[in-house]
């Protein structure tokens, strides 16, 4: 069974003139419900992620001033929002939302965060809509318990996932790739395991290939027992921030590579949403539920 975090809360209002775009939390969940992708029992509603499971990844002063609303108003613009206790809770529950599917993951080979993919959280502060890093934070937890040995992280947002490279810079247990528009954010990129910068407007072909044939020169030499998947959808060609050039049936291809090479290798994978600007929101939502429906078709 596909099992799936959501959480009402995932909704968090956001103060006039934020642009981050908050409504695909809520009009996701329900496009794949009306079309059958997913049924209720597939869904289910995280908790708050215990604090000593935050603090395996992330600095105690920093996370005590998060989650005491003790940012400076420049940290908070940093992250890209206003801070709030609703906010705070939001993080927290996504936290554990994708902590939640690694262990449905393990039992059924995937399960998927209708959230999260906050990869530009570092371990002392938080960046680009990031308050706190759930991958990493659900990586170090599986690592911890002995339920894997060795974590791969793919991330295909159209952004650098600096802070799980930075988290994880001295972590041999974990490799981190990411494949990322190499002109856009974050300007000073850190160093991930695998780095493969794109060019602006690049097409589903040559992005494809490269894809293939960097998780199969990786597999070459490392072997993972799970998967962390950050599928953002802000590398389509309408995105208004993304500046790559895939359409969404490229963007499907790209999940189905990545499903296809868990299933096919037998690793447990935990998909989370990442990015998604196109000016339509009928574009975001397309480009994530193929996400979704390629995960049931292909693991069910």
């Amino acid at each position: 069974m596909l099992k799936v975090a959501f959480h009402s809360d995932y909704v968090h209002p956001l103060p006039e003139g934020h642009r981050f775009p908050m409504e695909k939390y809520d009009l996701l969940p329900r496009q794949l419900l009306y079309e059958g992708t997913i049924e209720e029992t597939n869904l289910f509603s995280p908790n708050k992620i215990d604090s000593q499971m935050v603090l395996s990844c992330h600095d105690s002063i920093y996370y005590e001033k998060l989650i005491n609303l003790k940012l400076s108003p420049r940290d908070q613009r940093k992250t890209g929002f206003l801070h709030s206790e609703q906010l705070i809770n939001r993080e927290h529950l996504i936290m554990e939302g994708t902590r939640t599917c690694a262990e449905y993951a393990l039992e059924f080979g995937v399960a998927m965060n209708i959230a999260g993919g906050t990869h530009h959280a570092y371990s002392d502060r938080g960046e680009g809509f990031c308050l706190l890093n759930d991958q990493a934070i659900a990586a170090n937890w599986l690592l911890s318990e002995n339920l894997a040995k060795q974590i791969l992280i793919i991330d295909l947002d159209v952004h650098q996932g600096n802070g799980s490279a930075e988290i994880f810079q001295n972590e041999q247990r974990v490799f981190t790739f990411s494949m990322h528009g190499q002109n856009n954010y974050p300007l000073n990129k850190e160093i991930s395991d695998l780095d493969v910068p794109l060019e602006d407007g690049i097409k589903d072909k040559p992005y494809l290939y490269l894809l293939e044939k960097h998780l199969d020169k990786i597999s070459k030499h490392f072997e993972p027992d799970f998967i962390f998947f950050q599928s953002g959808v802000d590398v389509i060609e309408t995105d208004k921030l993304g500046k790559l050039g895939l359409s969404i049936e490229g963007c499907k291809k790209r999940d189905e590579i990545v499903l296809n090479f868990a299933k096919q290798n037998n690793i447990p994978l935990v998909s989370s949403m990442g990015g998604g600007y196109s000016p339509e929101i009928k574009h975001i939502i397309e480009a994530h539920a193929n996400t979704f429906r390629s995960a049931q078709h292909i693991f069910f």
